[in-house]
């Protein structure tokens, strides 16, 4: 698969292809919104009758508890079969949620669908994470993780360009190809240092760190072989708690990424045509979703050009602080609509407004940085299941908070969402000033040390 380039270039084409699979999350993900209506229309619905309300929401957020579950089932393999092998069984995963997809007749089938598309996009972010953590050198670490999310955008882009001008059908062959290609191209990348260092390859080890322009890293890893060799999985799990700085960490990421899906962004995602329906917008909902999304990959852009000068926990701190605000004033204008004021007549613009500054604030920081520390914070033979602990945490909580918001929205009104979703944003501001170590140009085992 290689060519004469350097190692550095060597990381970044390795992880470009692993992107490709956060394109896949973001398509998959994203899909709720632009899709929805096609099932809300008979004429378009795969299925012989309408759904209630409760049943698409479901729809919607099934996705949440598959990918809560996806790291539990997916990762068991990391530590003996490798991360390769977890990142190809997720794209097959994948492939298979989109043929039932494509071929449902029931409610059931469709449940198990958008189930299965969950495992697979927790899947794929778990090792994602572990993989690019473990491949990438310290002074780009921080670049290539939060580049994640830019991608993870581009997925949601696809799905608001492409779904609302093709069939139920057409959105299921797209995902089926974009499967299909990524999973194949999986079977070009190498294992990554760290696995073979627990295999006790030294030679597999040896030559991928000189490919990856780490030689100089060679002796550490031998050095820590048998450390990694000695456990067991039992004892991992043990000292994913026992250690102080694995407790620390796993407090860390958990809490800051249970903050990061309670701020709303999924819930406005899924459900962006009754916010614009409730908000009077004269723009169509999947137009003004196209819209926010554009400005969402210049907040997504914005940040890898900066993480490595500006410190990780500068950003994010913008960043609550601009979700926070944003939150709040468009919780106030659902709240003057909701008591009739005159002043909302004029200012029918300012939802679209507000979406726009939010997922600017949120790309630009509280959207890339939790997940992406999820990569650099535990000892290296636990980081497989601190991240799946994290990201099942995460997920439940956001299947908890988008279920909610739905029936939110329609019986108490915008403004009591909108105002929790500022607050947990401000929660989130006040915990990075509080307990988040600055990570850039740390090595995985610098971070080790600071928080112990």
């Amino acid at each position: 698969m290689f060519i004469r380039i350097t190692g550095v270039q060597r990381q970044v084409l390795i992880s470009s292809w692993l992107y490709l699979g956060q394109i896949l999350n973001g398509y998959s993900g994203g899909w709720s919104g632009p899709g929805l209506p096609k099932l809300r229309d008979l004429e378009q619905s795969p299925l012989p009758y309408l759904l209630t309300e409760a049943q698409l929401s479901l729809v919607a957020t099934l996705i949440y508890l598959g990918a809560a579950a996806g790291p539990f089932i997916i990762t068991w393999l990391a530590n003996t079969k490798g991360r390769k092998p977890c990142l190809i069984a997720s794209g097959v995963i994948s492939v298979l949620s989109y043929i039932i997809m494509g071929t449902t007749v029931n409610l059931a089938m469709l449940y198990v669908s958008r189930f299965l598309t969950g495992v697979s996009i927790g899947g794929i972010i778990v090792t994602n994470l572990v993989y690019i953590g473990e491949i990438a050198s310290p002074k780009i670490r921080g670049i290539l993780l939060t580049a994640m999310g830019i991608f993870m955008t581009l997925g949601y882009m696809l799905v608001f360009a492409v779904a609302p001008y093709v069939s139920y059908n057409g959105t299921v062959y797209v995902g089926v190809a974009i499967s299909i290609v990524y999973t194949f191209g999986l079977f070009f990348i190498p294992e990554t240092p760290v696995f073979y260092a627990l295999q006790g390859r030294d030679d597999d080890l040896k030559k991928l760190l000189q490919d990856l322009g780490r030689s100089e890293e060679v002796d550490k890893m031998l050095k820590m072989k048998n450390d990694l060799n000695e456990t067991d999985t039992k004892k991992e799990w043990m000292e994913l708690f026992s250690l102080k700085s694995n407790r620390k960490a796993l407090l860390i990421v958990v809490i800051i990424n249970i903050l990061q899906h309670c701020s709303g962004v999924m819930a406005v995602l899924f459900f962006c045509a009754s916010i614009f329906e409730m908000a009077g917008s004269s723009v169509e909902s999947h137009i003004a979703m196209m819209i926010v999304i554009c400005f969402q990959i210049l907040g997504s852009i914005i940040t890898p050009f900066f993480i490595e000068s500006t410190g990780r926990r500068r950003i994010l701190l913008l960043s609550t602080a601009i979700c926070s605000l944003s939150m709040f004033t468009l919780g106030l204008y659902f709240y003057l609509d909701h008591i009739g004021s005159p002043v909302v007549n004029n200012i029918k613009w300012l939802p679209l407004v507000i979406l726009i500054v939010f997922y600017i604030g949120y790309d630009s920081g509280f959207g890339n940085i939790p997940t992406a520390i999820i990569g650099e914070m535990f000892t290296t033979n636990v980081r497989s299941k601190g991240s799946t602990i994290t990201l099942m945490s995460t997920f439940l909580g956001g299947f908890m908070v988008t279920t909610t918001f739905g029936a939110v929205l329609e019986s108490v009104g915008g403004h009591a969402a909108f105002w929790f979703f500022s607050f947990t944003s401000a929660c989130a501001f006040l915990f990075t000033v509080f307990f988040i170590p600055e990570t850039k140009g740390k090595t995985l085992m610098q971070i080790q040390e600071d928080l112990s």
